[in-house]
């Protein structure tokens, strides 16, 4: 997109970027606003008829009627959504099914994953949008994305007579919805997948290989992904070609999720291998884009004009805007295909509208964060 007018780039961004903007300015407007249009889908599905979600007017109807629940209490009605009874749990036909790079009890979670749910995935986007809207850095848009993201194909399971595909979500998600951004992806998520969904470190190698051989002569001015495989990438790139990627490309800005500590534990090995790009934090998981760093504060933004949160707290369930600073608990989600889904996530609140996650749901991760922000001398700060 070299020639793009910057004037008219920025009239785009703008429009993509202010219902976050405003729904950080006015969150508990914004997430009344999601909770009714999420209710509003939920009471065309069984299991929103089932809770009586047309009937629900307040917040505190919606907690009566609607428990808090895992995905091992979804499980039942997520098999028989592959089954074919879309209408236990979705209003609209499922266009891919996602699996966890993680395990849940030894095994990987499959996710629908709607068209609705997918064009709210774009929202992954703002994180390197603000960027370029602040700094009006739009010369960014003349370069490409360098794709270093997961099969969006993996295999095929048998449920009753249909063979269905799955992948990984962040696969599917450049598959389906990388054209609604400004800036092209290389390789294509076509490309990748044609190597298959192997997991092995060979088969890494073959996607790094690839996203060398395709990238080497671009321009690459965006890296966008997993953190560990950005590692990753970079450590093999100099094992394989004796090179670092920022030996290879002058990359702007590194959009990056799936682990804590982005910015603080994995800081120095980014900087180190990619140069002095800014690095830009999203806060997502196979269920949904939940958040993404706004500036140079080291922490993300939720999405609150597209997502319901709640957090589960030691003085209770609570809205996540709520939250004090310092405080901390366990993250509650309503998705367009989940209501009140806690993921397993812990999140730590800083000075609004600014949180991390800083690990999963277990009695040492707080340990682990304040030993990380101590060793990394950080300090909780942002």
């Amino acid at each position: 997109m070299s020639n793009l007018d910057p004037q008219a780039a920025g009239q785009m961004l703008q429009g993509m970027l202010q219902p976050w903007h405003d729904s950080i300015a006015g969150p508990e407007k914004s997430q009344n606003e999601v909770l009714h249009r999420l209710l509003t889908d939920y009471a065309r599905t069984e299991y929103g008829k089932q809770h009586g979600a047309s009937a629900i007017e307040t917040l505190e109807d919606y907690r009566g009627a609607f428990p808090i629940t895992t995905y091992e209490a979804y499980k039942p009605l997520i098999d028989q959504v592959m089954a074919g009874d879309i209408d236990v749990l979705l209003w609209e036909e499922p266009v891919g099914w996602a699996i966890t790079r993680g395990t849940t009890k030894g095994e990987s979670k499959f996710i629908p994953m709607t068209p609705t749910d997918l064009r709210m995935r774009v929202s992954a986007g703002r994180a390197m949008m603000n960027y370029v809207m602040v700094k009006q850095r739009f010369d960014l848009f003349a370069g490409v994305n360098l794709n270093l993201n997961f099969p969006s194909v993996v295999g095929t399971i048998t449920v009753g007579e249909k063979e269905i595909e799955y992948g990984y979500s962040s696969g599917i998600y450049t598959k389906y919805v990388s054209t609604m951004t400004p800036i092209s992806s290389v390789p294509s998520q076509d490309e990748i997948d044609e190597l298959g969904g192997g997991k092995t470190i060979k088969d890494w190698e073959r996607r790094f290989d690839l996203a060398y051989e395709k990238c080497r002569d671009e321009n690459v001015t965006l890296v966008g992904g997993v953190c560990p495989t950005a590692i990753r990438f970079g450590k093999y790139l100099h094992k394989s070609q004796g090179v670092y990627p920022k030996d290879l490309w002058n990359t702007q800005i590194m959009t990056l999720g799936s682990a804590p500590g982005i910015n603080t534990r994995y800081q120095p090995a980014l900087k180190a291998m990619y140069g002095p790009a800014e690095i830009r934090e999203i806060y997502g998981a196979t269920e949904g884009m939940f958040g993404q760093q706004m500036d140079s504060k080291r922490a993300w933004v939720p999405n609150y004009d597209m997502f319901f949160f709640e957090v589960a707290t030691r003085s209770g369930v609570k809205m996540l805007h709520e939250m004090k600073p310092g405080e901390m608990g366990s993250i509650i989600v309503s998705t367009p295909i989940l209501p009140r889904y806690q993921i397993g996530d812990i999140i730590r609140a800083f000075e609004p509208p600014y949180f991390r996650c800083i690990g999963r749901d277990k009695w040492h991760t707080s340990l682990r964060y304040a030993w990380d922000e101590i060793m990394t001398f950080n300090l909780d700060q942002l």
